[in-house]
């Protein structure tokens, strides 16, 4: 079993996140932030210390250390980051990504193992492979738990994979299979939200009450964070603008259905169309990214038109959510040029009113920060406590 933070109590658990994500953070202002008095704040915080989760940093001036003579606990508190250790794993096609970290989500090893197929077993083969090489860089030869992210459809609280195209998987219980073979806790998270959840908590993210991930790489996928929670939706799926029905009907998705915002988005759909229209499957993206900035119409009409299709999607997006910001990030942002006007210029048609107002952010992202989204996934489960 994972372990947890030993409160239970709501305001509790909001005082630890509060410190986990914005700390050091002075007692005054966790009141400030939560609504509790100090008193409240020093009695919730009291078993976190004792319990090595939280401590007191080092005042950061004499004034501090001057108030602190006369007995006023001015000294911020502090996550005790290596308190407890995680690793966290992204799946792809071809390829495992694995990084270890601390409590804060700072990554102090990684590692990656090529799976020879994405079969179940072949995948559960190269995580064991991942584990192993990053328990050897823990500190303590151990780690709390283990989270796994992969696209597609999962239902996080049983750990199961109800359908993954890009795997070709369903009905896959990973969670109760790895946890089964590796002895430890898993938490497995769709990955698009598993990011979301490292943006909200340690990045972009941080301070705003409302934004959304899209995620432009192997597929389009979206995360979103309103009313103080990453959505998960009632059956599992949320935010998946990458199957809105906004591309031509002709094309069919890697999901079964026609019109996907993928069929056209996607890198590989983007690559796929360059090669068709120019007959040459020897083309790579890299290749294909030349031939649109050198303007070869096909390549540049494949860019265009996919920029479009997002734009149109992002819209929707803002319209319904009206999150205020968007952060636009993914495998496939090397790309971002050559889709950025295209994906502006359709989002302006089509945003309404104030919803104009949203700004839209590029980050790039590596699958090293996937893998700590999985990472993320379990310090948040830490973080509810017991």
């Amino acid at each position: 079993m994972l372990e947890r933070i030993p409160v239970s109590s709501p305001a509790s658990v909001a005082i630890f996140r509060k410190i986990l994500t914005h700390g050091p953070i002075a007692r005054i202002d966790v009141a400030k932030a939560t609504g509790l008095s100090a008193a409240a704040v020093t009695k919730a915080v009291s078993p976190l210390i004792l319990a090595g989760y939280v401590q007191d940093a080092k005042p950061a001036s004499e004034a501090e250390r001057s108030d602190l003579s006369r007995g006023r606990p001015t000294s911020p508190l502090v996550i005790s980051a290596d308190r407890t250790h995680v690793v966290g794993v992204k799946i792809t096609k071809d390829e495992i990504f694995g990084v270890l970290t601390n409590l804060r989500a700072e990554i102090l090893s990684r590692t990656s193992e090529v799976t020879t197929s994405s079969s179940i077993d072949d995948v559960e083969n190269a995580i064991e492979r991942v584990l192993t090489t990053l328990l050897r860089d823990s500190p303590t030869g151990s780690v709390s738990g283990l989270g796994v992210s992969v696209s597609g459809d999962v239902d996080v609280r049983s750990g199961r994979v109800r359908d993954s195209p890009l795997m070709s998987w369903r009905d896959v219980d990973l969670a109760s299979r790895l946890e089964a073979r590796l002895r430890l806790p898993v938490i497995v998270e769709n990955d698009v939200r598993a990011l979301t959840m490292a943006e909200q908590m340690f990045g972009l993210g941080v301070n705003s009450s409302s934004f959304a991930v899209v995620t432009i790489g192997a597929g389009v996928g979206c995360g979103i964070f309103v009313n103080d929670r990453v959505i998960e939706g009632a059956h599992g799926v949320s935010g998946e603008i990458g199957h809105l029905p906004l591309a031509p009907g002709n094309l069919v998705c890697s999901c079964g259905r026609r019109g996907c915002v993928e069929t056209v988005a996607s890198s590989h759909a983007i690559l796929s169309r360059i090669r068709t229209d120019l007959d040459d499957q020897s083309i790579t993206m890299a290749r294909a990214v030349e031939l649109a900035h050198d303007g070869v119409g096909p390549a540049v009409a494949a860019f265009a038109e996919a920029g479009e299709v997002i734009g149109a999607a992002l819209a929707a997006l803002v319209n319904l959510i009206g999150p205020e910001l968007v952060i636009i990030a993914g495998e496939g942002v090397a790309e971002y040029d050559l889709l950025a006007d295209h994906i502006r210029a359709t989002f302006s048609e089509h945003a309404f009113g104030s919803a104009l107002d949203c700004e839209l952010m590029l980050l790039s992202h590596t699958f090293d920060d996937w893998a700590r989204g999985a990472a993320v996934a379990v310090i948040g489960r830490i973080a509810e406590g017991i």
